[in-house]
């Protein structure tokens, strides 16, 4: 069940980048999906919530909490200013005024949403790459077939790079535009590949920076050891 939602919430994400591509009314109905999804995910993993204040808290541990709140904060602010600027699923709700507000902030969520969330994901790449395997039958794959997908999702997170400089995402997540540029005449998978390659590059980059945090962690942890035999 929890590997369903997440397989859902991760699909969801570059469709609701598309937005005005696919239509506003799609765009709606899908944060709404997205939001419903979010909060099972969190259901289904209370656990998490219960221990917040238990145990040690490494580095991974830290940074993991780190990109969860803010994309629990990001979440909620999404769902906020979307249904003050909803058109389509809350009709019925006649909310005068902070149109304006929610736009910037539904704008600003959205891409820092998306870029944490796939950091989100790369943090827990080990399971992420269980799954791959069994998926694709890799466990018993041979060293040069390894070896090709991991140039493929180089080169992917490379190209993402640059999707993520062309598409302009740091200007909307810094606000120096308030103003999404979307190219009607581009084909729809274009776009798609696009974000595609930045989720993976930040999938990339949030699994590395867990594998060096750990290895921080137990380089210190081994120096602690030594120095209390001393």
């Amino acid at each position: 069940m929890k590997k369903i939602i997440d397989i859902l919430m991760t699909v969801l994400l570059p469709v609701l980048m598309a937005y005005s591509l696919l239509g506003k009314d799609i765009h709606e109905w899908a944060g709404v999906a997205m939001f419903l999804l979010f909060i099972l995910h969190h259901v289904l993993n209370f656990k998490w919530h219960k221990n917040l204040f238990r145990g040690k808290y490494s580095g991974v541990r830290i940074l993991g909490t780190t990109v969860n709140l803010l994309i629990f904060l990001l979440m909620l602010s999404l769902m906020a200013s979307g249904i003050i600027m909803s058109h389509y699923v809350f009709p019925f709700l006649t909310i005068e005024g902070g149109a304006s507000l929610a736009r910037t902030v539904h704008l600003v969520a959205s891409y820092w949403c998306y870029v944490l969330t796939s950091v989100h994901l790369g943090l827990h790449g080990g399971m992420i790459m269980g799954m791959l395997r069994k998926a694709f039958r890799m466990e018993k794959a041979s060293s040069k077939r390894r070896i090709m997908l991991h140039i493929a999702a180089a080169l992917l997170s490379v190209y993402g790079i640059y999707a993520f400089v062309q598409r302009g995402l740091a200007d909307y997540m810094l606000l120096r535009t308030e103003f999404v540029f979307f190219d009607f005449l581009e084909p729809l998978a274009f776009f798609f590949l696009d974000y595609l390659a930045i989720m993976v590059l930040f999938v990339i980059l949030g699994y590395y920076a867990a594998k060096l945090l750990t290895k921080a962690q137990a380089g210190t942890d081994k120096l602690f050891h030594r120095k209390r035999r001393k």
